[in-house]
């Protein structure tokens, strides 16, 4: 169900990415078109690339920060099936029992 989890969030993360990379582009076309000198345009396709790696690196740290939330949430119970809190909780001793150190349950008849 994790893995299910991990893979839609990459693919949204990819779509943005994707949406990002068209928006880069078309402002790409249109700085190109505005341009009146070869170093504008030379300038306006530099731009573009500048985006579209953003958007690429962005996609990239959202991927990575994905696969983190869910190996934190894997190991915060372990083994326990999510039955459990995590290992190392402590337990609060029962107000019935004093801590005299006797209990029922130690008095097992064989």
């Amino acid at each position: 169900m994790q893995a299910a989890k991990v893979k839609a969030k990459d693919m949204v993360s990819s779509a943005k990415e994707k949406a990002k990379e068209g928006s880069a582009e078309v402002q790409g076309k249109a700085g190109k078109a505005a341009a009146t000198t070869h170093g504008e345009k030379e300038m306006a396709k530099e731009e573009e690339r500048a985006r579209k790696g953003q958007a690429d690196a962005q996609m990239h740290q959202e991927k990575a920060e994905h696969r983190a939330d869910a190996a934190a949430r894997r190991h915060g119970t372990a083994g326990t099936r999510g039955h459990h809190g995590p290992v190392g909780t402590p337990v609060a001793p029962d107000p019935a029992y004093p801590a005299s150190g006797w209990h029922p349950a130690a008095e097992k008849y064989i």
